[in-house]
């Protein structure tokens, strides 16, 4: 692919905004989880799309996951890599929304704490849910493509 000079002055800064985005949402998804490692369980599970054991591991794993991913994007430090987990995630996310959006589940997605079953009266949002999964999906694909991106510690390693 080919691309003029234009375009090659903004991709880098397209990809420090890609790389600062999903670090701060996964940062901040980890971060509201940690404290309560049991919610991310009962998130996990609420979906029923992994036996009650596969769901508690990765309900307990998930936030340190997320926290690592966003760290790892946060410093540009092994960006194509962090930024292959975090699409990687997004579409485990978005193939559970839409399974529970399909079998007419009313389920909180738990994507920033909480999650589990909704109470009477409360209605998902999994088409929002899934429209910012997809953006930070499209975001997670660019920096695979294009990981060099200005402040980061892969380039000042590389001597950029």
């Amino acid at each position: 692919m080919v691309m003029t000079k234009t375009e090659n002055r903004w991709l880098p800064w397209l990809g420090v905004a890609c790389r600062l985005v999903l670090a701060g949402v996964w940062i901040v998804a980890a971060a509201l989880k940690l404290p309560e490692l049991g919610d991310s369980v009962r998130a996990v599970q609420a979906y029923k799309l992994l036996p009650t054991g596969m769901a508690s591991a990765v309900g307990y794993t998930l936030p340190f996951v997320e926290m690592a991913v966003g760290l790892f994007l946060l410093a540009g430090l092994l960006t194509r890599y962090a930024a292959a987990v975090s699409g990687l995630l997004q579409i485990a996310f978005i193939i559970g929304i839409s399974s529970a959006w399909a079998r007419g589940m009313s389920i909180d997605c738990g994507c920033f704490g909480n999650g589990g079953e909704l109470t009477a009266g409360q209605s998902p949002n999994y088409f929002w849910d899934l429209l910012r999964d997809v953006g930070l999906l499209i975001a997670s694909a660019i920096l695979v493509l294009w990981p060099r991106t200005p402040l980061s510690v892969d380039r000042w390693i590389r001597g950029e």
